[in-house]
């Protein structure tokens, strides 16, 4: 609750500094000079409120949609020593982290992957495949839980979805004044909007979110990187390093939904521009991370 209290502060305080320097630098005069009424405030607020809502509404929905998309199966009442196991090892996981138990489920699929979810970190969700259990030895089904047990330590659910708050906001804020400028500048228009607003609005809105996902997916990557260490605290470096190589190994594309492809294990594969748009860093790269880190103790 605090990390999100003060993710909100900062980040109203980050639209209420961008509505004073758009004053203090004119921006406001400059518009009207040229004929455009634009309540810039009124404009930051209603992209703040549809920015940050429609990610929170995701966030709050996060645990049930993520069962519904995947089937996953919640582990109330172990079935077997498998399951029995799950629960044990998650258990004394979300322990050593200082979280509360989080849900423990299995959902049916082929890929070795598996996921964590949640509005906060002692409510969270973590859900392995069927492939995973079946293709992993026990070490390395155990390194892959620390690391979503990390992620929900770290309240990296919170915090990728704020980012994508802020991010929704500054493009609902700029499409709309560029849109508005075209309309009043460029085309004339003195009543109302019209169409050449709507489509420049469009146009804007996809081109920034474009470049608003590369910004997401770098915080993505990062905290990759954060829950592969997390892990190796509570698993064992040796765990982890064999668990992402086991996934090197029989690596294929995730076939999570679209919406939880980002907070599953699995890595993506590519390079150059490629990589600016994935929610994960190759896992060559998470492998290296990792061993740096080994040398690094080890001197």
């Amino acid at each position: 609750m605090k990390r999100i209290l003060l993710f909100i502060i900062t980040n109203l305080a980050v639209i209420v500094v961008l509505s004073i320097s758009l004053r203090l630098l004119g921006f406001e005069g400059l518009l009207s000079a040229q004929g455009v009424d634009l309540n810039l405030n009124s404009l930051l607020l209603f992209a703040a409120v549809f920015g940050f809502g429609g990610a929170f509404i995701s966030l709050a929905i996060s645990k049930w949609s993520a069962k519904r998309m995947t089937g996953a199966t919640v582990i109330e009442q172990p079935q077997n020593t498998t399951e029995e196991w799950l629960l044990d090892t998650v258990r004394r996981q979300a322990q050593g982290a200082g979280i509360d138990m989080p849900e423990v489920a299995v959902y049916n699929s082929p890929e070795v992957n598996a996921f964590a979810t949640g509005m906060n970190k002692n409510n969270a969700l973590v859900a392995v495949s069927s492939g995973l259990l079946e293709n992993m030895a026990a070490d390395e089904v155990e390194a892959v839980l620390a690391h979503e047990v990390s992620h929900v330590a770290n309240g990296d659910m919170v915090t990728l979805t704020l980012i994508q708050g802020v991010v929704n906001t500054f493009v609902i804020f700029l499409s709309r004044v560029v849109g508005h400028i075209v309309d009043r500048v460029i085309l004339k228009n003195e009543r109302g909007h019209g169409i050449g607003y709507f489509i420049t609005t469009i146009i804007a809105e996809v081109v920034l979110g474009v470049l608003a996902s590369i910004i997401v997916m770098w915080f993505s990557r990062q905290r990759e990187f954060r829950a592969d260490e997390g892990g190796a605290k509570l698993a064992g470096r040796e765990k982890m390093v064999a668990a992402l190589r086991r996934l090197q190994q029989g690596h294929a594309p995730s076939q999570l939904p679209d919406q939880m492809a980002a907070f599953g294990i699995s890595g993506g594969i590519g390079g150059g521009l490629k990589k600016l748009f994935m929610s994960h860093p190759p896992l060559a790269e998470r492998i290296a991370s990792l061993e740096a880190g080994r040398s690094s103790l080890s001197r």
